[in-house]
């Protein structure tokens, strides 16, 4: 993940709770991705630090687990910039420009220059970083399949340069479903619309409360439509199948108005949140521990980067 703070419903729902499933099954690597973060906000940096431990704290607090998964700092195995340049002398320019997130990202932000080398070739840092550890597998969602694509045709490329050294790398499909915001659009720190991990019971309730619902129930009085409401979206995820067949039937009769609604959301969200909360206040009495954590897990991740890379280097004849 990129290293932009707390954690927020979205990249709970989208990923944590994927990756603490598949930390039992697999050997897991989870990193923050600081570099990645450089490729669209490089002209900012001075919360870096702060970030990252807010994250790896909501990761902890989420039920991920350092005695089974590696956590670790990109930026600190200088590894994966070494694999990313020998990646982007054979990696063919149209490959970076058919990408469909690169065009994508480039009509949709606008308040910053991507018009730079490191974001065009931010998909070739990112198969460094699977490569690096010989992945099986990738879990991601649908929109990130093409990425996951690319890092086969990048391995498939070197390896037909300098013999098989990199496995290509699966997709592990996971559920990732699209969180609306307190506006309807998708969740994201950027839209202001994020529900985070920390917030208070009474931010959660206070948030939810100006959430939009059915734009057609304009009176109490009127029946809704659950089917086109965000406030329902939430409920799916979030509260228990009782409430979610209530309010699917009662909102449509009219017989439940959106704001005892929303207060019903609030009561299942914060019960979903309380333990995760929970779980986050040893780390805040002692934020040595995040960074302890990270020390641990970059120096596993380290060996076998060097590895890797001492396999790389004698493929391509580099000593």
């Amino acid at each position: 993940m990129r290293p932009t703070g707390k954690l927020h419903l979205g990249n709970l729902v989208g990923a944590l709770q994927n990756w603490v499933k598949l930390q039992d099954d697999y050997e897991s690597f989870h990193f923050v991705a600081d570099w990645h973060m450089l490729t669209t906000d490089y002209a900012d940096t001075a919360d870096l630090r702060a970030n990252t431990w807010e994250m790896v704290a909501d990761w902890l607090a989420g039920g991920l687990d350092p005695e089974k998964a590696t956590f670790f700092i990109q930026s600190l195995l200088p590894e994966h910039a070494e694999l990313h340049l020998l990646f982007s002398m054979v990696t063919p320019l149209g490959w970076l420009e058919r990408v469909p997130t690169y065009k994508e990202q480039l009509d949709n932000i606008k308040d910053r220059d991507l018009h730079t080398y490191g974001f065009l070739g931010y998909p070739v840092l990112q198969a460094a970083d699977i490569l690096m550890y010989k992945a099986q597998y990738v879990p991601v969602g649908e929109d990130q399949v093409a990425h996951v694509e690319l890092t086969r045709e990048i391995a498939r490329r070197f390896n037909s340069f300098y013999g098989r050294v990199f496995p290509e790398p699966r997709v592990l499909l996971t559920p990732t479903p699209k969180l609306p915001g307190t506006d309807g659009r998708k969740m994201s720190k950027s839209y202001d619309n994020a529900i985070f991990l920390g917030d208070a019971p009474d931010v959660v309730s206070s948030k939810l409360a100006t959430m939009i619902t059915d734009p057609a129930r304009k009176r109490r009085t009127d029946p809704g439509n659950p089917d086109v409401c965000p406030v329902f979206d939430l409920h799916k995820v979030f509260s228990s199948s009782e409430t979610i067949d209530r309010v699917n039937r009662e909102c449509r009769t009219a017989e439940i108005g959106c704001l005892d609604c929303k207060k019903l959301l609030a009561q299942h969200l914060n019960e979903s949140l309380a333990p995760i909360q929970e779980r986050r206040k040893p780390y805040e009495q002692n934020p040595q521990r995040v960074w302890d954590i990270l020390e641990a897990g970059t120096a596993k991740a380290r060996q076998v980067a060097q590895a890797t890379m001492a396999e790389v280097r004698a493929a391509v004849k580099l000593k």
